[in-house]
C-alpha cells in the first residue's frame, strides 16, 4: 500500500525540531482546496450570466449544481478508498484532468441538458478527488495537532470562495461567460496536476509517526490503528455523525448558490452581489484557522455543537437581512460555521474510528451526508420559483441545524485501542 509513481522517498526527520514533511501536505492540500473550491463556488457567479443568456428557469438551472453535488459527494467514496489503497497522488491528478476539463467544456454549452452532462456529472467526478483525499491525507499526517492541521489545509477551500467568485465576475464582465470558464478551466488543471505530486499517503510510507515523530529505532513504522469500515458501520455512533452532518449539510449550499441571486432581487449590483459569496469565504477562513485549534483543546463534539448554533442564527438573518452590511455580515457568520463543520468533519471522523482507513471511512459517510447537500439547492430553487422568496427555504434551513445539533448531542466514539482526547470534552 504505497504512493503509485513515488520514485523516491525524501529523507525522514532525524529529531523533532527537523523539518516535518506533513507540514507540506498541508500546504499542498490548501493549494488543492483553494483552487477546486474556489472554482465551485463561482457558480453562482455564471448562475446569474447563465439566467440571463438563456432565461431557463432558477429551479432547471439549480438542478445542475444539485446533480454535481451529489455525484461530487457519493465519489468521495470511491476517491477515499483508492486514496487508502494508491496514495492521493494519483487520484487528485485524475481530478484536476477531469475538473479542468468539464470547465472548458462548460464555455461551449448551449442547451440545460449539457450542463447537467458537462458540469453535474463530469465536474463532479473531478471535485470528488478533492475534499476526501487532502483532507483524510492531513488527518493521517497528524493527530495531536489533527485540529490545526485540517483547519489550515482546510481554509484552502475559504480563501478560494473569498477570492474567485469576484474575479469570476470580473473575467465575465471582460471575457463573456463562456471566456471565463476557459480561464477557469486551465488555471484548476495546472494548479491541481502540478500541486498533486507532493502528496504523500500517510508517515508510515516515509519512515515517520504523526506530527513528526520518527520512527524507533530497528522498528517499522506504526500502524496507524483504529476501525475498518465494516466494523466501522455496525456502531451506533458511525450513524449518528453521518445524520448530523446530513442534517447541517442538506441546507449548507443554499447561500453559496443563491446568495448571488438573492442580493440581485433586492436590488444589488453584480459585483457587491459576487462579494456576498466572498463574505462567506472571509468568514469560513476564519472558523477553520480559530475553531479547528481551538477544537483540539475544548474537544470536536462541543466545537462542532457551537458551529451548527451558530449556522442556525445565519440562516434566521438571511431572513431579515437587506441592505449590503447587514448580507455582508450574515454571510461571514454563516461562512464561519460552514468552515468550521466541514473542516471538522474528516477530524471528527479520525478521532472515533481510528486513521488506518480515514479515506474510506470519511468517503463513505461524505457520500452520505454530503450528498444530501444536493437537495437543498434544489429545493431552494423551487421554493422560490413557487412563492417568489427565499424565507421559507432559509427558515427550513435553521430548523434542520437544531436537528443535527440534537443528533450530535447523542453521539459518542466508539470503544478503540485508545480514547482520542480531542473527542471526549
Amino acid at each position: 500500500m504505497t504512493d503509485l509513481g513515488l520514485a523516491a522517498r525524501p529523507a525522514a526527520p532525524t529529531s523533532l525540531t527537523s523539518y516535518y514533511y506533513g507540514w507540506r501536505i498541508v500546504a499542498a492540500a490548501f493549494a488543492v482546496l483553494f483552487t477546486a473550491y474556489g472554482a465551485q463556488y463561482c457558480f453562482g457567479v455564471f448562475f446569474a450570466a447563465l439566467l440571463a443568456e438563456f432565461h431557463w428557469s432558477r429551479t432547471g438551472l439549480s438542478g445542475v449544481f444539485s446533480v454535481y453535488a451529489f455525484t461530487y459527494c457519493v465519489s468521495g467514496f470511491p476517491a477515499g478508498r483508492l486514496t487508502d489503497r494508491w496514495g492521493p497522488r494519483v487520484v487528485i491528478t485524475t481530478g484536476g484532468i477531469l475538473l479542468g476539463g468539464a470547465l472548458a467544456a462548460m464555455a461551449s454549452v448551449t442547451a440545460l441538458w449539457q450542463a447537467y452532462v458537462v458540469y453535474g456529472l463530469v465536474a463532479a467526478l473531478g471535485m470528488g478527488t478533492a475534499y476526501v483525499p487532502c483532507n483524510t491525507t492531513v488527518v493521517k499526517w497528524f493527530a495531536a495537532r489533527r485540529g490545526l492541521a485540517s483547519g489550515i489545509a482546510g481554509s484552502g477551500a475559504s480563501a478560494g470562495t473569498l477570492v474567485l467568485p469576484p474575479l469570476a465576475q470580473l473575467a465575465v464582465t471582460g471575457l463573456g461567460w463562456r471566456g471565463a470558464y476557459l480561464v477557469g478551466a486551465a488555471l484548476v488543471f495546472v494548479v491541481l496536476v502540478a500541486t498533486a505530486q507532493v502528496m504523500r499517503r500517510d508517515p508510515e510510507s516515509m519512515g515517520l509517526q504523526p506530527d513528526g515523530l520518527p520512527a524507533p529505532a530497528g522498528t517499522a513504522a506504526a500502524t496507524a490503528g483504529g476501525l475498518a469500515l465494516g466494523a466501522a458501520i455496525r456502531t451506533r455512533a458511525f450513524w449518528l455523525l453521518g445524520f448530523a452532518f446530513s442534517a447541517t449539510w442538506i441546507p449548507v449550499f443554499v447561500p453559496l448558490v443563491h446568495l448571488v441571486p438573492f442580493a440581485r432581487d433586492l436590488g444589488h449590483s453584480p459585483l457587491a452581489a459576487a462579494a456576498a459569496i466572498s463574505a462567506t469565504g472571509a468568514g469560513a477562513v476564519l472558523g477553520r484557522l480559530a475553531m479547528g485549534a481551538v477544537s483540539d483543546r475544548a474537544g470536536r463534539r462541543p466545537t462542532i455543537a457551537a458551529a451548527m448554533v451558530l449556522q442556525a442564527v445565519a440562516f434566521l438573518a438571511f431572513t431579515v437581512a437587506r441592505d449590503l452590511p447587514a448580507l455582508y455580515a450574515t454571510a461571514v457568520v454563516f461562512g464561519f460555521s460552514y468552515g468550521t463543520i466541514s473542516t471538522l468533519f474528516a477530524a471528527i471522523v479520525g478521532d472515533f474510528f481510528g486513521r488506518e482507513q480515514a479515506g474510506s471511512l470519511v468517503g463513505f459517510l461524505f457520500a452520505l451526508a454530503g450528498s444530501m447537500a444536493a437537495w437543498g439547492t434544489l429545493g431552494a430553487g423551487a421554493i422560490y420559483d413557487a412563492t417568489g422568496s427565499y424565507r421559507p427555504a432559509f427558515l427550513l434551513a435553521a430548523a434542520l441545524n437544531v436537528v443535527a445539533l440534537i443528533l450530535l448531542a447523542a453521539c459518542r466514539p466508539p470503544r478503540l485501542r485508545y480514547t482520542p482526547a480531542a473527542v471526549t470534552h
